[in-house]
């Protein structure tokens, strides 16, 4: 009797699963319910913005195409920023929404998680009932029951435990097959969620820079529409300014003039066949041409902000041992980037990203030949001069050959590939290219 009482125990344990700790399908439907209309709530949110922010950009094309005056450019600046407020607007919902996501599936991984180990659990405790009765024989059974029936009864427990158990391993393999599912969309949505805070660095960026050239332009001219026709007349200051902009460029041992680093630029354009002025304006998103190169694996920072912890273990800690190896770096101190981290402070996929050109170690070292073929010398990412040569090569391979293949080729630089939720990198790249083409022209002159 007693052997009766466990066996049926445990085929209950065996079945647990399938009743207990699950929401209810009335749950599951409301839980849908509510997502689905959140994310329609944000679509229409989203389409609301981009109506207004298209509407910007046609007022702009008609600002543009009238006369250069400084109310016009006043203005124009001013609806750039407009625009540029709308889009940060926007980048938010997105991530408000890729966060929101992100918590969803580290819920579904812990609960999951949870009941893998419970069904191990289980399948060990059905295991030891097994064994307990592997030590008696069917004879001995037969033998030691009062009746064929009871006998028969035991046989029969023994066969549910074998038929639980198969239930439990077949249950705990499907757990373990969404599990890694589950980990491939945690990995996809930060890979999503540290390109949408990257976007939202770049606008900021870009209307803080808007906002200092208006302000620059209004304390020029003093408000002044005469001042303000002078300076677009004179061709020979503007060249001068130009030629005089400095930039701090790491891996250059001094000051180096736009001029100079249009030089850079342009040697680098006759090794690849890419436009200089598009290559200085990949640099400028990427690291303002060398000026913020990391603000991690410095000396001094932490040790959370350490490369063991800001790098990505199994791709990228062994390349960037060989990398600074070579160059006779200390590991320690060589700074990278740092990872983005969600509203809460949370980090967002890896850092690591190194020089100018910002090329994650493992990436580095698929260019690292090419680069030298060229060079001549040990690729090094925090030279300026490689770091031009590098980033050319990688936007010529995806279509910077040409200026039509331009925004394509920045796109696949910034995430791999031209999802529109990124293009702000992708025309931000390109208005910066234009912008520098025509100060390269004037160079020229």
């Amino acid at each position: 009797m007693k052997t009766k009482i466990i066996a049926i125990f445990f085929v209950i344990l065996a079945i647990t699963p399938l009743f207990l700790g699950w929401p209810t399908w009335a749950e599951e439907n409301n839980e849908l319910e509510t997502a689905q209309a959140e994310k329609s709530q944000l679509e229409a949110e989203l389409a609301d913005i981009e109506a207004q922010i298209n509407d910007y950009q046609n007022q702009l094309k008609t600002i543009k195409g009238e006369k250069s005056t400084l109310q016009n450019k006043i203005k124009q600046l001013q609806t750039q920023q407009s625009a540029v407020n709308l889009q940060i607007k926007a980048t938010n919902l997105k991530i408000d929404q890729i966060e929101k996501d992100l918590g969803e599936t580290r819920e579904q991984i812990d609960d999951k998680t949870e009941r893998a180990e419970r069904l191990q659990g289980q399948i060990a405790e059905i295991l030891r009932a097994i064994n307990r009765s592997d030590h008696y024989s069917i004879v001995y059974l037969l033998a030691a029951s009062e009746n064929l029936s009871e006998a028969f009864d035991e046989i029969e427990q023994y066969a549910q435990l074998s038929s639980g158990l198969k239930d439990l391993l077949t249950e705990t393999k499907e757990i373990k097959k969404q599990l890694a599912i589950e980990a491939e969309i945690l990995e996809d949505k930060q890979t999503e969620a540290k390109d949408l805070l990257s976007i939202k660095v770049l606008q900021k960026q870009q209307l803080t820079g808007l906002v200092g050239e208006q302000n620059t332009l209004l304390k020029e001219t003093k408000g002044k529409e005469a001042n303000y026709q002078n300076i677009l007349s004179d061709a020979q200051k503007k060249a001068a300014e130009i030629r005089n902009r400095l930039y701090q460029l790491l891996g250059v041992s001094q000051n180096i003039t736009f001029g100079q680093a249009v030089e850079i630029a342009t040697w680098a354009s006759g090794q690849t066949g890419v436009r200089a002025a598009f290559l200085l304006a990949v640099l400028t998103q990427e690291s303002n041409l060398g000026k913020n190169v990391g603000t991690c694996n410095r000396a001094g920072d932490p040790p959370e902000k350490s490369w063991r912890v800001v790098m990505k273990p199994t791709r990228d800690h062994e390349p960037f041992k060989t990398i600074t190896t070579e160059l006779g770096m200390d590991i320690d101190t060589t700074p990278v980037s740092c990872p983005m981290r969600d509203s809460k402070g949370k980090q967002i996929g890896w850092g690591g990203a190194m020089g100018p050109a910002q090329f994650i170690p493992s990436t580095w070292m698929g260019y690292k030949s090419k680069i030298e073929a060229i060079t001549g010398k040990t690729a090094n990412p925090w030279d300026i001069r490689d770091a031009f040569i590098a980033a050319a090569i990688k936007l010529k391979a995806d279509g910077a050959g040409t200026k039509s293949g331009e925004w394509t080729a920045a796109m696949k630089y910034f995430s791999g590939g031209t999802n529109t939720k990124y293009r702000f990198y992708g025309d931000n790249v390109v208005a910066t290219a234009d912008k520098y083409q025509e100060d390269i022209d004037a160079l020229n002159k």
